[in-house]
């Protein structure tokens, strides 16, 4: 399965599995945005990437943790 910037909880999920000891509530966006592209799932476009969609994947991310 291939993650896209619109799978903002597939996303959230994988990087939670990927980093545990990563809190996303003092995480920039930069840092964010690297470690999606990182992920082995992930294929997209890193041009269709927004603060939007950032924000999406953090909110996701603390509602896993939660």
């Amino acid at each position: 399965m291939s993650l896209k910037w619109t799978d903002s909880l597939d996303l959230a999920i994988a990087l939670d599995e990927a980093h545990p000891d990563v809190d996303p509530n003092h995480l920039n966006f930069v840092d964010l945005r690297n470690m999606i592209m990182a992920l082995d799932e992930f294929d997209d476009d890193p041009a269709h990437c927004g603060e939007r969609i950032l924000e999406g994947v953090t909110l996701a991310w603390i509602d896993e943790k939660d």
